[in-house]
């Protein structure tokens, strides 16, 4: 399967990413580096943004879209965890977890919160068999994926009949008020209140590329026709806030 066209350029032709990597090899040895150094203050970093609108937040936008009591649930990026715990919560003790995340330092700091399985891998390699899973989410790590062709057939790969897919993201608001303070509000109040609470600098870099991944990320189109491209079904965005998006999708 090729690349998703409009990933590729982004990774290729971005200014902002160019400061970062120039290769896809590059991106990868890159975050994984610097999700591993800032892990241990990620949570705390994370609740200065709010950007993840809270653990309420998490959990409702879960259920919403259909995760219940007894699902095997994949968290696909599960970084330190945050969409994890609202997932095991709901799945409940008879339900079965796995935590995905490239970074083994953010797993160890998941697995210091829940007892789940963890898997060190990408969204485009899932090393778990065909039709394993009930429910695959993702919590704000879209746009860190670099072929959304190959991460999706994977997603609907290890679903079962009938499994669905909750991708939840942070993007660019359409309207430019809203668009400037989110700007400002990542640029600006995040690197002082991290300054103020003395947040290490790993933790800051981190926060800049977050920036400047938002303002690079694909529209909403584009994944939306990725997921149907994929093979799901029942696929849809909504947005929340003019921010928080959740692109859902269900295989056949």
């Amino acid at each position: 399967m090729n690349p998703t066209p409009e990933r590729t350029a982004a990774l290729k032709s971005d200014p902002r990413m160019q400061r970062y990597f120039k290769s896809e090899a590059e991106r990868r040895a890159m975050t994984q580096a610097m999700f591993d150094e800032a892990a241990s203050g990620y949570d705390k970093a994370e609740a200065l943004t709010a950007m993840g609108s809270g653990a309420w937040y998490r959990r409702d936008v879960l259920q919403r879209n259909g995760l219940k009591p007894g699902m095997a649930l994949l968290d696909v990026a599960a970084g330190t965890g945050l969409v994890t715990v609202a997932g095991h919560e709901l799945v409940g003790p008879q339900g079965r977890v796995w935590a995905l995340d490239p970074s083994p330092g953010m797993l160890s700091e998941l697995r210091k919160k829940v007892k789940v399985e963890t898997l060190v891998a990408y969204a485009e390699a899932i090393p778990l068999p065909d039709a394993q899973v009930d429910f695959v989410s993702m919590g704000y790590a879209l746009r860190h994926v670099s072929d959304l062709n190959l991460a999706f057939a994977e997603y609907l790969r290890v679903l079962r009949p009938g499994g669905r897919v909750c991708i939840m993201e942070i993007s660019r608001p359409n309207n430019r008020v809203l668009r400037g303070l989110l700007h400002f509000h990542l640029s600006v109040i995040v690197p002082v209140l991290a300054r103020l609470t003395r947040r290490h600098a790993d933790v800051q870099r981190l926060w800049a590329y977050y920036g400047d991944t938002i303002e690079s990320a694909l529209e909403p189109q584009p994944i939306l026709d990725a997921l149907k491209r994929a093979g799901f079904v029942d696929v849809a965005c909504s947005v929340t806030l003019g921010v928080f998006r959740e692109y859902t999708g269900r295989r056949p």
